[in-house]
């Protein structure tokens, strides 16, 4: 049986393009005066991530840490085959599913039941495999009536229970998490905290980003540690957690 793997080699992310503003209205009289357009275009180039080199292989459980815009969700969306590189080359094997941008898959007209199911079959899964795990997906959102309701009725923690509970019964070889568990209630993140020690339990991959610490620590053996769209560090989640702190509190 071949196990699952993600290998990136030399990765850049670049965004570009143009973006059009109004300047104000002193400058847009001087601009009338001399007979130019008010209308201004200003090009872009963002180099979200530059020369990533790493190698993720089964039964790795890996954390991405890093300041607001170091690149760990871009980092996400190319292992998930969203984003493909501007340059360098990128393998998958395995079965990856992606578990941000929530509202994302979801009707917003139709009920929780129906959003199941078609998130489900997003994901891969047979319409019989969904009937088949219909009653043990609604259990574990502890949703109860509220599956009869449109989705555009929900909090943002019961679309997370939703998504979750669907996104982790199609047992994938590599899950991918965006700050998920500190969104949700206290009682389903012990829930979902335990189904998360199942799937480690079984070899998986996981790559799960977060602000959070404490559940670095629970989840994660290993640690990359971003910024800037660059690899600092890579290695054993208390060493790179102790490092990163360090710097920070040095650089207050």
């Amino acid at each position: 049986m071949t196990h699952a793997s993600l290998v990136l080699k030399n990765v850049d992310i670049t965004f570009e393009g143009a973006l059009s503003s109004e300047e104000g209205l002193k400058s847009w009289v001087r601009r009338k005066l001399l007979s130019r357009n008010a209308a201004t275009a200003t090009n872009y180039r963002i180099a979200a991530l530059q020369g990533i080199n790493l190698e993720i292989n089964h039964g790795e459980r890996v954390g991405l840490i890093g300041l607001n815009g170091a690149g760990k969700s871009t980092l996400l969306k190319v292992m998930a085959d969203i984003y493909p590189p501007t340059s360098g080359t990128v393998s998958i094997k395995g079965h990856v599913c992606p578990m941000f941008e929530f509202a994302t898959g979801f009707e917003m007209n139709q009920s929780g039941w129906d959003n199941i199911r078609i998130r489900g079959l997003l994901l891969g899964m047979s319409p019989e495999a969904i009937e088949e795990k219909l009653p043990e997906i609604a259990k574990f959102t502890e949703l109860g009536d509220f599956l009869d309701y449109p989705v555009r009725t929900y909090s943002s923690g019961m679309f997370i229970r939703l998504a979750f509970a669907v996104s982790t019964s199609i047992n994938p070889e590599i899950l991918l998490i965006d700050e998920v568990m500190g969104a949700g209630d206290i009682s389903f993140a012990e829930k979902a905290k335990r189904r998360m020690f199942e799937f480690m339990e079984q070899g998986k991959i996981l790559v799960f980003t977060t602000h959070n610490f404490s559940l670095l620590n629970d989840f994660c053996n290993r640690t990359i540690w971003l910024h800037k769209g660059q690899i600092v560090a890579d290695g054993p989640t208390d060493e790179i957690v102790k490092r990163y702190n360090d710097a920070h509190t040095n650089s207050l």
